[in-house]
């Protein structure tokens, strides 16, 4: 139980992030992001889920390359 406890904190901590800046950039709430997540997941029996680890690798790999520099010495 202590492990499956320690899988859920993690996607709780890391997981949720996705969404949250999905939000920030259409300027929703997060939770109604999160929600339709959810409902879209349901409904399509697991696109939705498909969808948000998509969306997820994409964040990931932009971030990764497109990083934010201070100054042009930072070449």
């Amino acid at each position: 139980m202590k492990y499956l406890y320690k899988i859920v904190l993690y996607f709780q901590k890391h997981g949720y992030y996705v969404c949250q800046r999905i939000a920030d950039r259409l300027g929703m709430r997060a939770k109604i992001v999160r929600t339709s997540f959810i409902y879209l997941t349901f409904v399509t029996l697991g696109f939705g889920f498909a969808l948000y680890l998509f969306i997820a690798f994409w964040m990931r790999i932009k971030d990764l390359i497109y990083t934010k520099r201070t100054s042009v010495f930072d070449l």
